[in-house]
């Protein structure tokens, strides 16, 4: 063997083993369970390009020369999302406006939201005289897509606003005016040319291009063709991200996998969701719901376990806040979608931050600040064995 021949080959010996060494260092992929983040199976070639198109839009970060500001909340997507969860209390937003539901009063004065960060030059915003206001947590973004595609007739038929079955709640739907930008779906059902909302704290957003509008804008101070209005001036503006970009970001959005559960076959596990039933914490976080047709394919028509009813609910004084959105009261509050609960410490920096404002720091705490139309199941909580409540926990944990 010449020379030349032994030395290609002994380059080859080496990278081969460096290759291995390297992977037996490296740690195992989490399991697709463990993770929130990850693209729904069977997209089409054109979607899957799409989603990754979308993903890298939602992971970019805004400067002044790319249209941030000049008053802002945060300078990407993902910093409120990091890893598609749930958000902290450092990225948390101030909502603003006033008690009653009458619309706000306060657009003019840069409500809805607070921006609290500014370019050099420009003064951030502060809470006007006579706001209320309620600090929101960022949401986990997955699984979107099945909430959207639920019939307004299906949330239409877990309503009971007047508590005809006398069990004590009577969620309602946010019926709110569409945005001029927004194209309603086919079997939309509306009242006194108003909407149901679903997304949202409040569910004050139409749909994920209602959400992803609002939130370049109200967020990051980035104007689109969808919403050329800057936030400070209040005056229309040219478009700083493409429609392109947008819609990207809305698929990807979109088609977002849904949180898997885990250990369902755990003997605490089965016994914690019995209770969970028995307690009539179903009533609300309605464990299974069904899409309607969907552009996409494997969105149409499918089951799916999120835990909401996507109705408004009055949680009571204790989580009054004093600020509404729409047609919501200020102590109502959409169900929030318990799937992929406990998976929230892996973004939350490693604890918990639940409720609307993170106010509650385990899932039990989040439990008992449960009033209003919670209140009994609340109370059945409470009278649970220690036993029988570890095994309630352990049943939302693996969600």
């Amino acid at each position: 063997m010449n020379t030349k021949r032994l030395l290609t080959y002994t380059i080859l010996l080496f990278a081969i083993i460096a290759m291995v060494s390297c992977d037996k260092l490296l740690p195992a992929a989490p399991a697709n369970e463990e993770v929130l983040d990850g693209e729904i199976e069977g997209l089409a070639p054109e979607q899957h390009a799409q989603f990754l198109r979308g993903d890298e839009a939602f992971g970019e970060v805004f400067t002044s020369a790319k249209g941030l500001g000049p008053l802002f909340v945060t300078n990407s997507c993902v910093s409120c999302h990091a890893g598609d969860g749930k958000g902290h209390p450092f990225t948390t937003l101030t909502r603003f406006g006033q008690t009653d539901n009458t619309g706000n009063q306060f657009l003019n004065m840069g409500g809805p939201q607070l921006q609290h960060r500014a370019l050099t030059g420009y003064q951030p915003e502060s809470i006007p005289n006579g706001a209320t206001f309620s600090k929101f947590t960022p949401p986990a973004v997955t699984g979107l897509g099945f909430l959207q595609y639920v019939t307004d007739a299906d949330i239409l038929a877990m309503s009971d606003p007047n508590d005809a079955d006398g069990d004590g709640i009577s969620g309602v739907p946010n019926w709110i005016i569409l945005n001029d930008f927004v194209i309603p779906a086919l079997d939309a059902i509306t009242q006194n040319g108003m909407y149901i909302h679903r997304f949202g704290k409040k569910a004050a957003a139409y749909d994920l291009l209602d959400q992803t509008v609002g939130a370049y804008n109200q967020d990051m101070g980035i104007t689109s063709s969808y919403n050329p209005m800057d936030t400070h001036s209040g005056l229309s503006i040219d478009p700083e991200i493409s429609d392109n970009t947008v819609r990207d970001v809305v698929a990807y959005l979109q088609t977002l996998k849904a949180p898997a559960p885990r250990n369902q076959n755990d003997p605490q596990v089965i016994n914690g969701k019995s209770l969970f039933n028995q307690i009539n914490c179903a009533s609300c976080h309605k464990p299974k719901l069904t899409t309607s047709y969907s552009p996409v394919e494997v969105l149409s028509y499918k089951e799916f376990y999120p835990f909401t009813d996507l109705l408004l609910h009055d949680m009571g004084s204790g989580l009054d806040d004093g600020y509404t959105e729409g047609n919501a009261l200020s102590s109502e509050w959409r169900t929030t979608p318990l799937w992929g609960l406990g998976l929230s410490p892996s973004t939350q920096g490693g604890q918990y931050f639940l409720m609307h404002d993170g106010r509650a720091n385990s899932i039990e705490q989040a439990i008992l600040l449960h009033g209003g139309e919670a209140e009994n199941s609340k109370n059945q909580f409470l009278n649970l064995s220690e036993t029988e409540k570890a095994d309630l926990i352990k049943f939302l944990e693996s969600l």
